[in-house]
């Protein structure tokens, strides 16, 4: 027998182990020492789907991120770098710098200044912006009195909604700026401090700003003010040749657009500008001199005599220029609040009025240019005359006067100057419509070609339309009506040999370059002969040199002066009637080689005298002694031409009884 072996020692396997687990729980386990049992093992999960779920969400993210900048940067690039813009970017003007209105000479009238116009961003005013509930309220207090405005209308106008600039004032001065600008540094300092402190930081001043601006200044105050107007609130002309002018002299504005940010300029941010270009200056044909002896002479006699108005033009009978244009009274431009409505036009060109003798030139220069008569022709004058529904008479009562042609002017006669107008026609029709020729030529009822804002054209009707006294009135200058400047011309026509010269105000232009651009050349127009206007020169010496003349007052020591005065009825512009007098007196020296032509007007004289020769005839004679010698014209060398004023009727038959009722 072979010898029995011991039992083998089985280690389990899975499935053994696997049964031994089914086994009953009865059967004892059997426990290894704790030397040989092994150590338990802890497997972990796979790391790779969390790891997918990272990836996704994150790709997810950076996909929305790249599709949020391609919107951005690509799709609505352009909307929202206009919108940031909005926000970021302010564009301001530039103003212009308004050209300069000088004299002949070159010496300022009207000029600009350095000023400034202020400003405000109405959202910065909001409580978001500004940190404080009632910013605009806070602002506005402040404000109004350095600016003279309504606190109300300022408030107003910082809550303006759908805008980021509005203009709280209009060319103020530095001084004005200096002020605003310490209580701006007071506010941002004090806001500074504040958000130091954990504050809000409010500053209700930020949103202030200025812009350059300039300020029109007028030198000579009231001098010429009538010819160069002035500029309103918002700096563009509103009067005179500030107006006509205006798109010459105004420039083209600029602008400049750049970063700001908390009401402040961000230097390193970059800007952008349109340079401004500057207005021209314009050259006028006054000589400031002489207006301001014209306007000086007007003024004093205005006061004197009590007048509504009066006016003095002085005009170079060569070239058409007008040398002085006056009025008064007056207006000074640089202080409007001041000035009177009645007062701020150019009366001497908007006026329109019946001039009186004065006009009887032009009835004078139709019969001599018809060869109706010729300076020494005979003239009865009756005391009385009737003619249509009418009893004329001449300005004193006399006896029958026996006058030349010559004497006619020089007495300034109105019944003989419908004597001799009515020779003009083989009937009044015909006369009249000969006679309107010659007033038209003259340039009555016409504009006077100075294109002047508001000027009159004064009032001419057809020959046809004349009624039965006007066919008589208009030879001797009521009836008809025109301006100053008109008046003037007249007269200026005569001196000039019979030609027209269309008057000028505008010598010429100087650009931002600098370059000068001469106006162009007025107009000329021939009226009568040269033999004519020679005659009529020598006609007119006689009013002022003739002891029977009635313009002895303007007589010029060293200078033949020809002139004639004028009183005619004015019609009020209140009621259309008849009432007071328009005085005036109108010549040119020295009368044998005309230079200078100068009118003078006075209405409605209600002090002293009221006859143009007495009032208006030492105005004339101021303003053209002081005009002679400032372009220092030659003193005449020769003697007047001494025309007869009158002529001996001889003998006169001794008037009849009247007979005896019975015989």
């Amino acid at each position: 027998m072979r010898p029995q072996e011991p039992p083998r020692r089985r280690v389990p396997g899975p499935a053994s182990r696997a049964r031994a687990t089914a086994r009953p729980a009865s059967r004892p386990a059997t426990r290894r020492p704790a030397a040989q049992r092994k150590p338990h093992t802890i497997r972990l999960g796979s790391p790779r789907p969390r790891l997918r779920l990272v990836s996704v969400g994150l790709t997810l993210v950076m996909v929305a991120f790249v599709v949020r900048l391609l919107q951005v940067q690509a799709v609505d690039a352009s909307a929202f770098s206009a919108e940031a813009s909005k926000n970021r970017y302010t564009s301001v003007k530039l103003a212009a710098e308004r050209g300069e209105i000088t004299d002949r000479k070159g010496v300022a009238l009207a000029t600009s200044v350095d000023a400034y116009d202020i400003t405000a961003d109405p959202k910065m005013f909001t409580p978001q912006d500004s940190k404080a509930p009632d910013a605009p309220e806070q602002a506005a207090a402040l404000l109004a009195p350095i600016l003279g405005k309504d606190a109300k209308e300022l408030t107003a106008r910082l809550k303006t909604k759908n805008t980021r600039y509005v203009v709280l004032a209009h060319r103020q001065t530095p001084q004005v700026w200096n002020q605003i600008k310490d209580l701006k540094k007071v506010f941002a300092d004090k806001a500074e401090a504040d958000k130091r402190n954990n504050g809000p930081g409010a500053n209700v001043l930020a949103g202030v700003f200025k812009e350059d601006s300039s300020m029109r200044v007028y030198p000579g105050g009231d001098l010429a003010a009538g010819i160069l107007g002035y500029v309103n609130a918002e700096g563009k002309g509103a009067g005179g040749l500030e107006s006509s002018l205006d798109k010459k002299l105004s420039g083209k504005d600029g602008e400049v657009t750049y970063a700001q940010s908390g009401g402040r300029r961000v230097p390193t941010a970059g800007s952008s500008e349109k340079p401004a270009v500057p207005g021209e200056d314009i050259e006028l044909t006054i000589d400031r001199d002489i207006q301001w002896a014209a306007q000086s002479a007007i003024t004093e006699q205005v006061q004197k005599s009590e007048a509504d108005r009066g006016y003095v033009i002085v005009q170079d009978t060569r070239t058409g220029e007008v040398l002085a244009m006056a009025n008064a009274p007056g207006f000074d431009p640089n202080d409007l609040t001041r000035a009177r409505s009645t007062a701020m036009g150019n009366a001497a060109l908007q006026d329109v009025y019946e001039p009186g003798s004065t006009a009887k030139v032009m009835s004078m220069a139709a019969v001599l240019e018809e060869k109706k008569a010729t300076p020494e022709t005979h003239v009865e004058v009756p005391n009385r005359l009737h003619r249509g529904d009418r009893l004329f008479k001449d300005d004193v009562d006399h006896p029958t006067w026996y006058l030349t042609l010559n004497g006619v002017l020089a007495k300034s006669s109105n019944i003989g100057t419908i004597l001799a107008t009515g020779q003009l026609g083989a009937t009044q029709s015909e006369a009249n419509k000969v006679l309107y020729s010659y007033l038209d030529k003259f340039g009555i009822g016409r504009p006077t070609g100075l294109n002047y804002p508001g000027e009159s054209r004064g009032i001419l009707a057809k020959p046809e339309e004349w009624s039965t006294s006007q066919q008589y009135t208009i030879p001797f200058g009521q009836g008809l009506s025109l301006n100053a400047m008109q008046a003037a011309s007249v007269y200026s026509t005569i001196a000039n040999g019979g030609v027209r010269i269309t008057p000028t105000l505008v010598r010429g232009t100087k650009g931002p370059d600098g370059r000068f651009t001469p106006a162009p050349a007025p107009e000329r127009t021939p009226v009568i002969s040269p033999e004519t206007a020679k005659t009529l020169a020598e006609m007119l010496e006689s009013v002022v040199d003739d002891q029977e003349g009635t313009g002895t007052k303007a007589k010029i020591p060293g200078y033949r002066v020809g002139g004639k005065t004028g009183t005619s009825n004015r019609v009020d512009p209140a009621t259309g009637r008849y009432k007071g007098y328009t005085a005036s007196f109108a010549g040119f020296a020295p009368a044998d080689n005309p230079r200078i032509t100068v009118y003078c007007a006075i209405q409605n004289p209600t002090k002293g005298s009221y006859f143009g020769g007495q009032i208006c005839g030492p105005i004339y004679k101021k303003v053209m002694e002081f005009a002679l010698k400032t372009l220092q014209v030659a003193p005449t060398g020769t003697a007047p031409a001494g025309l007869p004023v009158a002529f001996d009727p001889g003998p006169q038959p001794a008037p009849q009884p009247s007979p005896q009722p019975g015989r």
